[in-house]
């Protein structure tokens, strides 16, 4: 199994060269995205606001399964896990697609589709970059919105 090439850290997230890090690929099928949230759980014990991060790293990772190669056969996907100061930021890597990540308006009725909106909510920020093969996106919880975390 051939997986993605590693993904530097978003420069924009300036943490400290001496923040936690953790990186993990999983294959791109579905289930995956339970072990994603395994993961990110077992790294960030006794984060305040661990439901919503949790909930961010499931909307990113099924996104990068819905709308990118990651989740066609043989794909995979990157979970990224940074840590410092009270501040966490996570970063799915996926293995690009056709169209660009974007918060789109759902209709009342519709089955998907607010992802994004979801993560835009719950974090303090949130982008991507990357290209048709290979993205990352990532969501910023600040230290202000995880207040008393370890």
């Amino acid at each position: 199994m051939s997986y993605p090439i590693p993904l530097p850290p978003i420069p924009a997230l300036s943490a400290p060269a001496d923040a936690q890090r953790w990186r993990r690929a999983f294959p791109g099928e579905l289930d995956q995205a339970c072990a994603a949230r395994r993961f990110t759980a077992a790294l960030l014990a006794g984060c305040p606001e661990l439901d919503e991060v949790l909930l961010a790293v499931d909307e990113l990772v099924v996104n990068a399964l819905r709308h990118t190669k990651s989740g066609q056969p043989g794909g995979t996907f990157t979970v990224e896990i940074t840590r410092w100061d009270g501040a966490v930021a996570i970063c799915v890597g996926d293995e690009g697609g056709p169209s660009e990540p974007v918060v789109a308006d759902a209709a009342e009725d519709a089955e998907s589709g607010r992802g994004l909106r979801t993560v835009s909510l719950l974090a303090a920020s949130w982008g991507w970059f990357g290209n048709d093969r290979s993205r990352t996106v990532a969501a910023l919880f600040s230290a202000a919105s995880l207040r008393g975390a370890a």
